[in-house]
């Protein structure tokens, strides 16, 4: 008798790694009090590079001397903007995090397009932004949106970079080689912050995790499904993530939103959802 397996469902694939993601940011989160926004960002990142370094097994060749200015490059954006998230996070509720943050990569893309219906996306996601401001019980004010914004923007310069470093360099040597730019940043002020906590087995073992279920898995499996899954399905998919803000805030960290945020977070994912949905025709030169 033959046991034979079917390969994994790209969607499968992606929807687990949006919930690792959303699962790792309420874990990191639930961590802020013992370790600070910069002790956990450290070990995120830290643990992280560790983690892909022993699974990849990779070694210093010399394409990374050659392209040493876009990895650093890379390494200083990641920090920045998981930096500016996790500030944010210390403030909001997850769920209404995500959906904000959206609203800037979102709202960058709409500008660029000239069709009534990204218009229509781009008010949908407004209403929602009205929706989620005031806040009951948060201060949503003007540090918490630059925060925000800043990740969204640090995002498109990611994007930019990863495209480039990933032409470079294969599979996930590039990201690799940037998380240990980012640890080499970050490393220092989270122990400068956070102390001795760093030498707790305990909150060790979960920063650990935190590295496990934000990045190197999430990382993993969306390699894998990026092979054979359309990038407009992707950014359908990917609209799900303050839905999943939403759960995760409530499970991990007892995070409960109004009917109010609620719909807020919904328009803004349909918003999202819609935008890469029904995108329109690339240019062609």
């Amino acid at each position: 008798m033959t046991i034979t397996f079917k390969e994994p469902s790209p969607i499968g694939l992606l929807l687990l790694a949006i919930i690792s993601v959303q699962f790792g940011s309420a874990l990191a989160k639930s961590l802020f009090d013992d370790l600070g926004i910069w002790g956990i960002v450290s070990l995120r990142v830290s643990f992280s590079t560790a983690i892909l370094f022993a699974l990849w097994r990779l070694k210093w060749h010399s394409r990374i001397l050659d392209n040493i200015q876009a990895i650093i490059a890379f390494g200083i954006v990641f920090a920045a903007m998981n930096s500016c998230f996790y500030a944010a996070i210390d403030r909001i509720p997850l769920g209404v995090a995500i959906s904000l943050e959206f609203t800037g990569p979102l709202g960058l893309a709409i500008l660029k397009s000239q069709r009534w219906l990204d218009g229509f996306w781009a008010i949908l996601a407004g209403v929602g932004i009205v929706l989620l401001t005031p806040l009951s019980g948060s201060s949503v004010d003007g540090w918490v949106f630059c925060w925000l914004w800043q990740p969204g923007c640090f995002g498109a310069l990611y994007i930019l970079l990863s495209a480039r470093v990933g032409q470079r360099l294969s599979g996930i040597e590039g990201l690799a080689w940037a998380l240990a730019v980012s640890s080499a940043l970050l490393l220092p002020i989270g122990i400068a912050t956070a102390g001795s906590a760093l030498l707790n087995p305990r909150l060790l073992a979960m920063g650990a995790g935190v590295a496990v279920l934000s990045t190197a898995l999430p990382y993993s499996l969306e390699m894998v499904a990026l092979r054979s899954l359309p990038i407009k399905v992707f950014g359908v998919m990917l609209s799900i993530e303050p839905t999943m803000g939403v759960v995760a805030g409530f499970l991990i960290l007892g995070e409960k939103l109004s009917v109010r945020s609620l719909i807020a977070c919904l328009l803004v994912s349909v918003a999202a959802a819609g935008a890469a949905k029904f995108q329109g025709p690339k240019a062609t030169h």
